[in-house]
């Protein structure tokens, strides 16, 4: 148990809130929102309900903690990388590059939990879905910045957008099973196609 963690009631909780976030985002990651219930993450941190909801507020709490632990670790793309490149479908190459290692890695659950999180829902979910929505067009925005030193006005935004698209496919394929080497070649068409349109 973690020292000094305290319920809303001052009590100290009898589960390790890192490692219960740790297991929810992994329950979430494979299963979605929705297929995932108060009971199985009651039974898979080793809790009652009214501990989860002492300590997240509700399920949609917990999700919120697990899709903020997964974007700041697991499933962080770090768009940074691409900054060795030298021209823009280096860039390109190296983002989805990282992207395909990510939602392919063999200690990890297939796909990206944001990138295919929420897409269909209950309408009593929405909320969490738009807050999915929000989050994937922040990613969106950091590749455009990341493009930027790259492409001229304009350009990075229409890009980011392309990438974003295709980053979604590869992460749906890589659900379905699809194997590296094979999404490495849809890596390597859009390269081609980047590197045929802006010339270098």
């Amino acid at each position: 148990m973690e020292p000094d963690a305290k319920s809303r009631g001052g009590r100290p909780w009898s589960f390790d809130r890192d490692t219960a976030v740790e297991t929810a985002m992994r329950l979430f990651w494979r299963h979605g929102y929705e297929g995932v219930s108060v009971g199985d993450l009651t039974k898979a941190i080793g809790i009652a309900p009214p501990s989860l909801y002492s300590a997240f507020g509700s399920k949609a709490g917990l999700y919120r903690e697990a899709l903020d632990r997964y974007e700041h670790g697991l499933g962080s793309v770090d768009v940074t990388r691409i900054g060795s490149a030298t021209t823009l479908a280096e860039a390109v190459r190296q983002l989805l590059e990282t992207a395909v290692r990510a939602v392919t890695h063999p200690d990890r659950e297939r796909g990206c939990m944001v990138s295919s999180g929420m897409t269909a829902c209950h309408p009593d979910h929405a909320g969490l879905a738009r807050d999915l929505a929000v989050r994937r067009d922040a990613m969106r925005e950091r590749i455009a910045q990341a493009l930027g030193p790259f492409a001229e006005a304009g350009e990075a935004g229409r890009l980011a957008r392309h990438l974003t698209a295709v980053m979604q496919g590869i992460s749906i394929q890589a659900r379905d099973g699809v194997p590296p080497a094979e999404l490495q070649e849809i890596v390597e068409d859009v390269v081609a196609g980047v590197a045929a349109r802006s010339g270098r």
